[in-house]
């Protein structure tokens, strides 16, 4: 009876694991951003109905980062340097609202779908707005629910445009939110963001073999 504890609970591991990385892979390869859908999806395809075997979206995110090295690799590392240097221009274009760059694109996961996501912070949200079309740039609006704590969401508004072929999202919060950075999809932890001066130390550190 004591026996089939450990069994079962090693039988759940080792599903979590499937379900991880066959989320990865299809994250990866499909170009699905949301972890939600991609777990449904690998639970679907692996014929695993059981909740308690869905992996954590931190345990998709290191699947996601193994299966880039093992398959992507120096493509990989060439998508997300272009990525974070395309940032790195946006945020000096965009200075005057205090860029943060956030996602895949930090956090070095970023494939060939990710967009370029920044947080830009504006107390008059319609200033972004005003700032592309003053610089002749199309861009679509959307709105991009964030929870600012575990009991507080708020509806950003966002602008997605493209520049040489890379998409980019501008999220547009209050100076508030400066203060204290929303919470990330992938853990529930406050999001990792970095400024333009963090960026441009991490490209360096990259760069030095």
């Amino acid at each position: 009876m004591h026996r089939a504890r450990p069994h079962a609970a090693t039988h759940s591991r080792e599903r979590r694991h499937r379900l991880a990385h066959e989320a990865a892979r299809l994250m990866a390869e499909s170009g699905i951003r949301d972890y939600h859908l991609a777990k449904m999806k690998a639970a679907q395809q692996l014929g695993i109905h059981d909740e308690a075997s869905l992996p954590r979206n931190s345990e998709i995110e290191d699947a996601l980062r193994e299966h880039q090295r093992l398959f992507a690799g120096a493509r990989h590392g060439q998508q997300l340097r272009q990525r974070r240097e395309a940032a790195q221009q946006a945020m000096e274009f965009l200075h005057a609202f205090s860029p943060r760059l956030v996602g895949p694109v930090l956090e070095g996961t970023a494939d060939a779908h990710s967009p370029v996501q920044l947080h830009l912070f504006d107390d008059d949200a319609d200033a972004v707005q005003r700032f592309l079309d003053e610089h002749g740039i199309p861009s679509d609006a959307r709105v991009r629910r964030l929870r600012l704590d575990r009991q507080r969401s708020v509806d950003a508004p966002a602008w997605l445009f493209v520049a040489e072929s890379l998409n980019f999202e501008l999220v547009v919060l209050p100076y508030d939110a400066l203060r204290q950075a929303p919470l990330s999809p992938t853990d529930d932890k406050p999001m990792r963001r970095a400024s333009l001066a963090q960026l441009r130390q991490l490209l360096a550190e990259a760069a030095v073999p």
